[in-house]
C-alpha cells in the first residue's frame, strides 16, 4: 500500500493547491464574517471560476475548487477587491478562528484581540509558523471552541482573561487585550525557539508540550479555562440561526439564498455551519439545495472528503456512497468515507471508516483512517453488506 503524499503547508489565496478538479483556493474571510454583498460575490466567483462550490472547512475557512491557473490571477484580484483577502501575501496565512456565536459586534471582545493578534503577528516582519499551527479566541462563559484545534488559546476563567499552551490545563491569566497579545507572541516565540518546529517544517503546541518541554514560569498557567459546551446544531440559537450543509458544500445557490436572508452579516464556524444573526430563516430552502436546518439529518453524521477524481490521491468515489450509506446510520452512529489514508476530512475517530485503497476500501471500527483496518479491500458495491451484517 503506497503512502499518501503528506503536503507540508496548506492552501491559501495567494498559494493555491493543486487538486485533480483544478487548484483549491482557500480563503479566510477577516474575523470569520461575511457581508451580504461579499457573499454574493464569492458565489458569483465560484461559479464564474470554479465548480460553482464553496467548501466550509474545521478552520472556518471557505475554499473554491477547480480553479483553472490562467483564472487563479483574476479571481485573487476579485477576492481582494471584496475584502475577502488581504493586499499583502504575507497576511494570508493566518489561522486565528473566533467564537463564531460571540456578542454583538458592538462590544466585541473576541474580535479586538484577534485583531491586534493579526497585527503583532507581522509587526514589523511576519512571524514564520507551520501551516497549521493556529490561534483559538474564545472568551465567552462556556468554550464554544473546545474541541476546535488551536496551538495557543486565548480564553477565560470566569472573567479574567487567560492565554493557555494547548497541551496544558491551565492559562496565565491576563488583565488587557494588549496583555492577551504579548503573552501569545511570547508563548509562540517561545514555541518556535524550544524546537516546536521539526526538520519538515510541521510542529505542534500539544506535541511540543507532550514531549516534556514546559513553557518559563512567566508564561505559566495557574488558572482553568471556563468548561466546554456542546457545539451548536443546525437550527435556531439562542441569537441567530446555524445553517449546515451535507459535507459542508454550499452551492453558489445557496450563497446567495443565505445572502438575501435579511441577516446583517453571517459568520463562518468550524462546525461547517453559517451562523446568520436573525431570529429565523424563511419557509423552507430552494428546492435543489445542500442546506440543512434538521439536526437529526443523518448526513450531518458523515464526513467525506472530495474524493476521486476530484483528488489526484483518492482512488475511489467516496460522496455518492455516503449519501447511499446515511439513511441507514444506527442513531448517533458517525460515518467517515476517505478517498485515501490521509483521512482530511475527519482526524477524530468514527464508528466506523471507510478508506479507499487501489478502487477499493478498508474498514475501520471505532477508529481513524490511518487505523488498522478491521476488514481489506472491499469492493464498494459491497460496503453496506460489511457494514451492516
Amino acid at each position: 500500500m503506497s503512502a499518501p503524499i503528506l503536503r507540508g503547508w496548506c492552501p491559501g489565496a495567494y498559494r493555491p493547491m493543486a487538486s485533480g478538479d483544478g487548484l483549491v483556493v482557500r480563503i479566510r474571510p477577516p474575523l470569520g464574517e461575511l457581508s451580504s454583498s461579499q457573499a454574493i460575490g464569492l458565489a458569483d466567483l465560484a461559479r464564474r471560476y470554479g465548480h460553482g462550490i464553496i467548501q466550509m472547512t474545521n478552520r472556518a475557512n471557505l475554499q473554491i475548487r477547480g480553479v483553472a491557473e490562467s483564472d487563479h490571477a483574476k479571481m485573487l484580484d476579485r477576492l481582494v477587491a471584496l475584502d475577502l483577502v488581504p493586499h499583502d501575501s504575507r497576511l494570508d496565512a493566518q489561522n486565528i478562528i473566533l467564537d463564531p456565536l460571540r456578542a454583538s459586534p458592538s462590544n466585541d471582545v473576541q474580535a479586538k484581540i484577534a485583531v491586534a493578534l493579526s497585527e503583532a503577528l507581522h509587526d514589523p516582519e511576519p512571524i514564520s509558523l507551520p501551516a497549521k499551527f493556529g490561534f483559538v479566541v474564545d472568551t465567552g462563559a462556556a468554550r464554544r471552541l473546545g474541541h476546535i484545534s488551536g496551538d495557543i488559546r486565548i480564553e477565560a476563567h470566569r472573567d479574567t482573561l487567560l492565554v493557555r499552551a494547548d497541551g496544558c490545563r491551565m492559562g496565565r491569566p491576563v488583565h488587557s487585550v494588549t496583555e492577551a497579545v504579548s503573552n501569545a507572541l511570547m508563548l509562540t516565540r517561545w514555541f518556535l525557539e524550544t524546537g516546536g518546529v521539526n526538520a519538515e517544517g510541521r510542529g505542534r503546541m500539544a506535541d511540543l508540550i507532550a514531549s516534556g518541554a514546559v513553557p518559563p514560569e512567566p508564561l505559566r498557567g495557574t488558572l482553568p479555562p471556563n468548561p466546554a459546551a456542546d457545539p451548536p446544531l443546525p437550527g435556531p440559537t439562542q441569537n441567530g440561526y446555524c445553517v449546515a450543509a451535507a459535507f459542508g458544500q454550499l452551492t453558489s445557490d445557496d450563497l446567495h439564498f443565505l445572502a438575501d436572508c435579511g441577516a446583517p452579516w453571517m459568520r463562518l464556524t468550524p462546525w461547517r455551519m453559517m451562523f446568520l444573526p436573525i431570529v429565523e430563516l424563511p419557509m423552507g430552502f430552494p428546492r435543489a439545495s445542500t442546506l440543512i436546518a434538521d439536526p437529526l439529518q443523518p448526513l450531518l453524521r458523515v464526513d467525506a472528503c472530495p474524493g476521486a477524481p476530484a483528488c489526484p490521491q483518492a482512488s475511489v468515489e467516496t460522496r455518492a456512497l455516503a449519501r447511499k450509506l446515511a439513511p441507514s446510520l444506527r442513531p448517533q452512529e458517525t460515518l467517515h468515507i476517505s478517498g485515501c489514508g490521509k483521512g482530511c476530512a475527519r482526524s477524530r475517530p468514527a464508528d466506523v471508516t471507510l478508506v479507499g485503497r487501489n478502487g477499493r476500501f478498508d474498514l475501520v471500527r471505532h477508529g481513524t483512517a490511518k487505523d488498522i483496518p478491521d476488514v481489506c479491500s472491499i469492493a464498494p458495491d459491497t460496503v453496506p453488506d460489511f457494514i451492516y451484517r
